[in-house]
């Protein structure tokens, strides 16, 4: 299973469009899914995406489309949950974001709203921040690069592959031991 990770695009508020680099990227990766950690603002977005690959988006403190609160989806043996985290105080914070995971019962939990990308693990579960997709400002930054991730799923095994601004050659992996994640390695694609 492939899923791009992407978010917080805030077009038009913010950025005029997704950037080219990422639907390049997503058009050749061919994902099963898109999911998308809200923000997007527009349907104009969903749509653009939609033509890609199917897309599980939920609403984000900006957007004011009839979007879910969160959504899970089941890939194999784990559960990955997708929230915006807008009702997370302070941003980002794991121990929160584990109340979320533990509320919707998965072990990966995808979110936004930092505007940073961020893959960190805490009580055993996974937790993957993809980041802002255009790079716009948020409350806690005053603009990022663009950012997104492409996530393969294997079994037991995960490969995370952080794309930055055209970059996608940054790579970490995590495998499921039992009962939490371990992580198993990161690189580069060109130490491969």
């Amino acid at each position: 299973m492939k899923i791009v990770a992407i978010g917080d695009f805030h077009v038009p508020s913010r950025a005029a469009s997704i950037p080219n680099w990422e639907l390049d990227v997503i058009k050749r990766e061919k994902p099963n899914y898109i999911l998308c950690t809200g923000d997007v603002e527009s349907e104009d977005v969903l749509n653009e995406l939609g033509s890609l690959a199917p897309v599980k988006c939920v609403r984000g403190n900006m957007d004011w489309l009839d979007l879910p609160e969160h959504e899970v989806i089941q890939c194999g043996k784990f559960g990955i949950g997708l929230i915006h985290g807008s009702r997370v105080h302070p941003r980002g914070d794991l121990k929160q974001l584990n109340w979320y995971a533990e509320k919707m019962g998965v072990n990966i939990l995808i979110h936004g709203h930092t505007h940073k990308l961020d893959i960190d693990t805490y009580s055993g579960r996974l937790f993957i921040n993809p980041g802002t997709a255009t790079g716009s400002w948020g409350g806690a930054t005053s603009g990022e690069r663009e950012t997104m991730v492409i996530i393969v799923i294997n079994e037991e095994r995960l490969t995370i592959r952080k794309c930055i601004s055209g970059d996608c050659s940054g790579v970490v992996c995590y495998e499921w031991s039992g009962d939490h994640f371990v992580k198993c390695g990161e690189h580069s694609e060109e130490d491969m």
